[in-house]
Formats: C-alpha cells, sequence, structure tokens
C-alpha cells in the first residue's frame, strides 16, 4: 500500500475547509435553554454564545431562585450548542480519530 501525501493534503484541506463552514454555520444557529416553566430562557448561538436573555416577570420576586434560573437556563442552552456542534463536525470527520479533535 502506497502512502499518497498529496491525497492526504487534499483530504486535509478539504476537511478544513468544511469545518471553517460548519463553525460560520454555528454562528447563525440559534439554540435556546428554558428552565422554570419558561420563567428564564436563554439564546445562544451554534458556537455557545448567549445572545438574549429573557426572563418572565414572575420570576422576578425571588433575587436569589432568579440567579440560579438563569445560571441553569445558561447552561441548558451551551449544554444544547455543544451537542449541535459536535453533531456537525462529526459528520465532517466521519468518526475518524485525529488527535486534538474532540468529536
Amino acid at each position: 500500500m502506497q502512502f499518497d501525501i498529496n491525497k492526504m493534503m487534499k483530504q486535509a484541506q478539504k476537511m478544513q475547509e468544511q469545518m471553517n463552514s460548519v463553525q460560520d454555520e454555528l454562528e447563525t444557529i440559534e439554540v435556546s435553554g428554558s428552565v422554570g416553566g419558561g420563567a428564564v430562557t436563554v439564546t445562544c448561538d451554534g458556537k455557545g454564545e448567549v445572545k438574549a436573555i429573557k426572563i418572565s416577570p414572575d420570576a422576578l420576586e425571588d433575587a436569589e431562585s432568579l440567579e440560579d434560573l438563569v445560571l441553569m437556563a445558561i447552561q441548558d442552552a451551551q449544554k444544547k450548542a455543544n451537542e449541535l456542534a459536535q453533531s456537525k463536525m462529526s459528520s465532517i470527520t466521519q468518526g475518524l480519530k485525529m488527535p486534538g479533535l474532540p468529536f
């Protein structure tokens, strides 16, 4: 079996282009995490960057509980964004185990 470095480099370049494309796409996708029956909803982009926080007026009565709800909603939205990113990236790597890639 002959090792073709040019073919490997072309494949790596194609994979890099696909990964860049997915990264760009993730910036435009929104995911939301909601807790407390909708008391707090956090919207993130596909990379996990928080874009918006919505708080129900009913949640304003207890500051300590509100702080917990906001934190949990952020964590939920970021978890969904991470899962989305992993799913999209794994479709590019197609199960390849490459050092330095978490997918």
